[in-house]
């Protein structure tokens, strides 16, 4: 049965606005060529129109209402800059930050941001990440490898002192992504340089139960601000295997570990009720632990991450 009070650390406003052409188009192509492999009779436009049938909910309202039927109280909302990489965006990232303060605002209360920002736009960039936090009320910052750097790249580090400064968590894309990104920067050892330099920062490596888990163990294990989101669990789950998610938990990292659901990837196969009670139902991956444990992955670790920047804005109001 579902638990009442879940975090969401790993959601994506569904919407074609924020994602470019060419990394759908990369995803679509790897999909048909799966089916084509397995005798599934696809094509290029049958998929396509699957895809926007999930990307259609610009202000979540569609998410919130599936939040409440999960119990999941609050998502957040992850804006990945692909607008370096990929010149086919609809939405610049300053715009797309804009859309998710929209949703901010018409949603109090469900939702927080981690805003990316590519780190090769230099000045205007940090600028923009500090506007973020400023002005729109942005809770962490995401960074998205793939697109061609390094999460170490001394470039980075502005964001990360920002970061520091605000008391804010890292999330850090690992693992595969669009064919039409790179996979060269997606390890997560890759991330240690800025672990040790940053020691104040808290950085999360996101689909920790999918991609380079013993990797994802081991980081988790021996650096303090080192944790690991499970979004992505839901891939184990539809292939008929064990939800790789207890293989995880049973590792000693509980008290690192995030729960997250990765929506809208897998919108069309389901819902995030279901894919909650695949996790705490009986057989799930965390069915049979301990109620702190649970408690600690379904939203306890999350709001220990959250909670360190209204703590900083308590004693920065008390010393004004």
């Amino acid at each position: 049965m579902t638990s009442g009070y879940i975090i969401d650390c790993h959601c994506h406003i569904a919407s074609l606005e924020h994602v470019p052409k060419s990394f759908i188009d990369g995803v679509i192509g790897n999909v048909v060529a799966s089916f084509l492999a397995q005798g599934i009779p696809a094509s290029h436009s049958k998929i396509s129109k699957m895809y926007e049938k999930k990307m259609d909910d610009p202000f979540c309202d569609d998410l919130v209402a599936e939040m409440a039927d999960a119990g999941i109280v609050k998502s957040i909302l992850l804006a990945a800059d692909f607008t370096y990489a990929l010149k086919d965006c609809r939405f610049t990232i300053e715009e797309s930050f804009l859309r998710h303060w929209d949703v901010l605002t018409k949603h109090p209360g469900k939702f927080d941001v981690f805003g990316g920002v590519d780190p090769r736009w230099g000045h205007d960039g940090v600028a923009l990440f500090e506007r973020a936090l400023v002005e729109f009320g942005f809770s962490g910052f995401k960074v998205y490898p793939p697109c061609g750097f390094s999460p170490s790249d001394p470039a980075l580090f502005p964001f990360y002192e920002l970061c520091a400064a605000h008391r804010l968590p890292v999330l850090v894309h690992i693992g595969p992504t669009s064919p039409a990104l790179s996979f060269e920067t997606c390890n997560p050892f890759l991330i240690d340089v800025a672990a040790r330099n940053f020691p104040s920062v808290n950085f999360i490596l996101a689909h920790a139960a999918v991609s380079f888990r013993e990797e994802c163990v081991m980081m988790a294990a021996y650096r303090p601000n080192v944790f690991l989101d499970v979004s992505g669990y839901q891939t184990s789950i539809r292939n008929g295997v064990e939800c790789a998610v207890g293989g995880l938990v049973s590792r000693g990292v509980d008290h690192k570990i995030l729960f997250g659901t990765d929506w809208p990837v897998f919108r069309t196969q389901s819902t995030q009720r279901m894919f909650v009670e695949a996790l705490t139902n009986q057989g799930g991956g965390l069915s049979g632990r301990d109620e702190t444990v649970t408690a600690r992955i379904l939203h306890g670790n999350v709001e220990r991450l959250l909670a360190l920047r209204r703590q900083g804005l308590s004693m920065s109001a008390s010393a004004a």
